[in-house]
C-alpha cells in the first residue's frame, strides 16, 4: 500500500532529489537507483507477495 500512495523511501528520496534546487546534478546516480530499487521491491512483491530480505530487514545504520 505504500507504494501504492508513493510513500515508499525510494520514492520520498527521489522526490527530494527532484525538489532541492541543484540536487538532481549532484544525486543523479542516487535517484537512478532508488528507481531501480523501487522497480525491484514492487516486482518482488508482486511474484513473491513479500518483500525481498534486503528491504524487511532494512534498518537505519548505527541504530540501537
Amino acid at each position: 500500500m505504500v507504494m501504492l500512495n508513493d510513500l515508499d523511501r525510494f520514492h520520498l528520496v527521489t522526490d527530494v532529489i527532484d525538489r532541492v534546487p541543484g540536487l538532481t546534478e549532484r544525486a543523479g546516480t542516487v535517484r537512478t537507483l532508488m528507481q531501480e530499487r523501487r522497480r525491484i521491491a514492487r516486482e518482488y512483491t508482486r511474484v513473491a507477495g513479500e518483500h525481498p530480505p534486503d528491504i524487511s530487514g532494512w534498518s537505519w545504520p548505527n541504530s540501537p
